[in-house]
């Protein structure tokens, strides 16, 4: 919108070219926020595999059976999630 000449008489102008309205002109703009979220996306899911990776091989992603069997609210703080008798 701004880029048009209606609004802005001279959209090559050095403070167009400055600020980015330029680049609209050549509809180049979304191509680089569309490569800037391929990015974000692809440093979040090797990261969550990476930092999952490591605490797998530290710890384990799982809790024994015994426990899951009894159930984590009485093993890690010694209380019950849901009275039921």
């Amino acid at each position: 919108m701004l880029a048009t000449t209606r609004v802005n008489p001279n959209p090559s102008a050095t403070v167009a070219a400055q600020n980015g309205l330029a680049r609209i002109v050549g509809h180049m703009l979304w191509f680089e926020q569309l490569k800037a979220i391929a990015v974000t996306i692809a440093l979040a899911v090797i990261g969550t595999t990476v930092l999952g990776a490591l605490v797998k091989a530290v710890i384990g992603l799982r809790i024994p059976p015994e426990i899951e069997r009894q159930g984590l609210d009485i093993n890690e703080h010694g209380e019950e999630g849901y009275i039921t008798a």
